[in-house]
């Protein structure tokens, strides 16, 4: 069609010289009319030009033509070479991937075959549904072949059949059955060495590290004076080793951190490992009645290694948010968890909760209000650590308020104590609507048992302030609320009550507490530690202790937490049917109809199968609206939060949740099951306690 164009171009080109004659003519017969004599001149000369004209229109045409297809020819046949010599492979497909002509370097590709072979006789992997279609003229994807990396490419092009341009019906053929007259142009480019200069680059990128030793002053007042410097010698030593090993450079800036830097090469190397390196220093004995234990946070991602070191020192506080004794390695927005299984060990200290008491006090000051909230469905911990902030925020003269959107069953009978009692504000509590209107730029906004921007109890409320103070003790997850002002999360605190009544001893005002605001604080301990029974140190009995002086009776908050005749028979019921997985996992379910807070008594129901012989963690699932809530507890079979974790949960070594949505009951247990089933295998394995499986959030 395109030849066949060009070549009535040319025609009409040469034509040029006959049509103008023409006028030519007129103009003799004109000056002719004018005058006689010149017009016999100027007709003469016409004559001589149109002889002229016609001889070489007849005898160059010939030799143009022939010149023009010599040309197209010898273009046609440079072009044939130069893709037969292409050095990308290249083949011509019909529309179901039979191949009608290829290049040298495709021959070589496919070992020299033979054309009208379907392509996907080469390469099996290949399949119709990768060709491109009316909708879209190219695919490409990626593929291996012997050891090399090609990026392939289809491209779909219409080929164009020779018709009349007079004749309207043809076009209108052609055009409806383009699609059909079409063939499929695959190119295969060879990116091996490209890929491999960029993981090379990719592997010497230097990354940056920090290790810190979590429970430093505490193993060495559990070791003999004399042994210190030797303990202390051999963590340096299994540091170093581990660092120098690598070809890594390691500083000591204080006593008990390290900054590391390496290239990521190593990182792999590492996490086959499992970061050996935690369990090489914990087992470290010279004496020490406490085992040493690790932090280690790693950077990456990043094209600057000061946002690389900025990485390195987020993980860092959250591993040591999660409770220390294991590695943190985030990578831009990915986060890598490993380890963070051994129990957690109180610390002593109380310089960190005087220092945040402190802080605390310094920012409450300096605002108007003060706006508490703990999480959605809140329990007796998050009512009573609340009211604690409460009277603190009162004892400051601030105006302050409680965000409490529906009372469960479980905090209403400490609740009750507080609504419509003339000793305190009307407005104590509000809903989220009635916070919103409250909240604002000199405002407060605690936070209390949460760190998650969406467990809270309104989200939206994160949003309208710029000073926010997290106290929890619950390990963080990569969620966490980013823009705290100050961030207070204790995980090795039994309850965010015994936090909160750490604070209210170490700030400068008296707080005066009330009976009933002593007994809601230390009910939410009480609960939170299943009646002192677990997570609890000699900070939880000095903070109890503290309560008692402050008014709190044992008999009074008993007796708020008595169930009903119904409520003790569901819960019953609910142990009866329970499930026993692998001889020492209890499965139970716990049905949501007819029962208020049913989440809080399918938590009492998980603490009551671990009262039975051989079980070391129990899992109780319910099902509330198009909500799956999992309550999981645990003595010392299993770590639960890292469980939970996998279900985007958390919590506790012993005490963790987690929420699911578009799946059945019986859905949750399986999926409950097979993550068991893992960390079992991995047990078996390592042939001791599971050091940690890798949980990506």
């Amino acid at each position: 069609m395109q030849n066949r164009t060009l070549k009535s171009q040319i025609e009409r080109f040469l034509q040029v010289p006959l049509k103008l004659l023409f006028i030519l003519i007129f103009m003799v017969a004109f000056t002719f009319w004018y005058n006689r004599t010149t017009g016999i001149f100027v007709g003469l000369v016409v004559v001589f030009y149109a002889v002229a004209v016609l001889v070489m229109y007849y005898h160059y045409k010939p030799q143009i033509m022939s010149e023009l297809v010599a040309y197209a020819f010898e273009q046609g046949q440079i072009q044939k070479e130069l893709l037969k010599e292409l050095a990308v492979p290249y083949a011509l497909m019909d529309m179901d991937g039979m191949i009608l002509w290829y290049n040298s370097e495709f021959g070589k590709m496919v070992g020299g075959g033979k054309v009208n072979r379907d392509i996907r006789h080469y390469f099996p992997h290949i399949t119709k549904d990768m060709f491109p279609g009316s909708e879209n003229d190219m695919e490409e994807f990626s593929m291996s072949l012997e050891e090399r990396q090609y990026h392939v490419q289809f491209r779909l092009i219409r080929v164009n059949i020779d018709t009349d341009e007079n004749d309207e019906d043809n076009q209108m053929s052609q055009f409806d059955n383009a699609y059909a007259n079409s063939m499929i142009v695959v190119y295969f480019f060879d990116e091996t060495d490209y890929r491999r200069l960029l993981q090379e680059n990719k592997d010497q990128k230097l990354i940056a590290g920090l290790i810190y030793i979590d429970n430093y002053d505490e193993v060495l007042e559990s070791t003999d004076e004399v042994r210190q410097p030797l303990l202390m010698a051999l963590v340096d030593r299994k540091i170093n080793k581990t660092v120098l090993d690598i070809g890594g450079i390691i500083k000591k800036p204080e006593k008990d951190k390290y900054f590391i830097v390496f290239q990521q090469k190593y990182l792999a190397q590492l996490q086959a490992n499992k970061f050996e390196l935690l369990d090489e220093v914990r087992n470290i004995n010279v004496g020490n009645e406490l085992p040493v234990t690790l932090s280690m946070s790693i950077g990456m991602g990043s094209s600057s290694y000061q946002e690389c070191y900025e990485l390195a020192r987020m993980a860092m506080d959250m591993a040591l948010g999660r409770g220390g004794d294991q590695v943190v390695i985030r990578d831009g927005e990915k986060t890598s968890y490993y380890g963070g299984q051994s129990r957690l060990v109180e610390k002593n200290t109380r310089v960190k909760a005087r220092v945040k008491a402190h802080a605390l006090q310094g920012i409450m000051e300096a605002k108007e209000k003060v706006v508490i909230m703990g999480h959605s469905l809140p329990d007796v911990d998050c009512f009573g650590s609340a009211l604690g902030i409460y009277k603190l925020a009162k004892a400051f003269g601030k105006e302050a308020y409680i965000v409490i959107n529906e009372a469960t069953i479980s905090i209403r009978p400490v609740l009750s104590n507080f609504v419509g009692n003339s000793q305190y504000d009307e407005d104590m509590f509000v809903d989220n609507e009635k916070a919103k209107k409250l909240v604002d730029m000199d405002t407060l906004l605690m936070i209390v048992d949460v760190n998650r921007p969406s467990y809270t109890e309104c989200p939206e409320l994160l949003e309208l302030t710029k000073t926010i103070v997290v106290f929890d003790h619950h390990r963080q997850t990569s969620e966490i609320i980013g823009n705290a002002v100050l961030s207070y999360v204790e995980p090795y605190a039994s309850s965010a009550c015994e936090m909160v009544a750490e604070v209210l001893q170490y700030t400068n005002e008296t707080i005066e507490l009330k009976p009933i605001e002593a007994d809601a604080i230390y009910a939410g301990m009480l609960v939170d530690t299943d009646n002192f029974v677990q997570k609890t140190g000699a900070r939880t009995f000095e903070a109890a202790a503290y309560l008692r002086r402050k008014g709190a009776d044992v008999v009074r908050v008993r007796k708020m937490f008595r169930d009903s005749m119904e409520t003790y028979r569901r819960r019953a019921e609910a142990v009866r049917d329970a499930e026993v997985y692998r001889d020492k996992y209890a499965l139970a379910i716990f049905p949501a109809e007819g029962v208020d807070s049913p989440t809080v008594i399918a938590s009492q129901v998980a603490n009551e199968l671990l009262d039975i012989e051989g079980i070391g963690a129990s899992f109780v699932v319910t099902h509330i609206k198009d909500t799956i809530y999992i309550s999981a507890r645990s003595i010392d079979v299993i770590n639960v939060q890292l469980v939970m974790e996998q279900f985007n949960g958390g919590g506790h070594a012993n005490a963790a949740g987690a929420q699911l949505h578009d799946c059945s009951v019986q859905e949750a247990l399986e999926q409950i099951k097979k993550v068991l089933d893992e960390l079992d295998e991995v047990d078996v394995q390592e042939n001791s306690p599971a050091k940690g499986k890798e949980i990506i959030q």
